[in-house]
């Protein structure tokens, strides 16, 4: 599981039957600053991800890779290698607040 930012959407009018209906979103996976450990950072990669849940651009999420993607209900006979899992609400990290999706807003 990783921490991403919706940065985009994929539209796709041509699609196996089983991926009608299902929004695509671009995600950047983000990791801790390093140096510092305050914030949230770009890894410098996207991918393609299947989103139930409804995000949107800007929001932070709980991405799932590899075979992983497929084991939810909703997932498990899509033909799909990342998915969102969740909206992420806050991240802390050592009792420090690195993101809160309420100050975003």
């Amino acid at each position: 599981m990783f921490v991403a930012k919706v940065t985009g959407s994929v539209v796709s009018t041509e699609k196996v039957e089983t991926m009608r209906g299902h929004k695509l979103l671009v995600v950047e996976p983000f990791r801790l600053d390093q140096s510092e450990r305050d914030k949230l950072v770009s890894t410098g990669r996207t991918f393609i991800a299947v989103d139930m849940l409804g995000a949107g651009v800007n929001d932070y999420v709980l991405i799932s890779q590899g075979s992983s993607a497929r084991f939810t209900p909703e997932t498990q006979k899509l033909p799909i290698d990342c998915a969102i899992i969740g909206i992420v609400d806050s991240v802390n990290i050592e009792k420090l607040q690195v993101y809160s999706r309420s100050e975003e807003e």
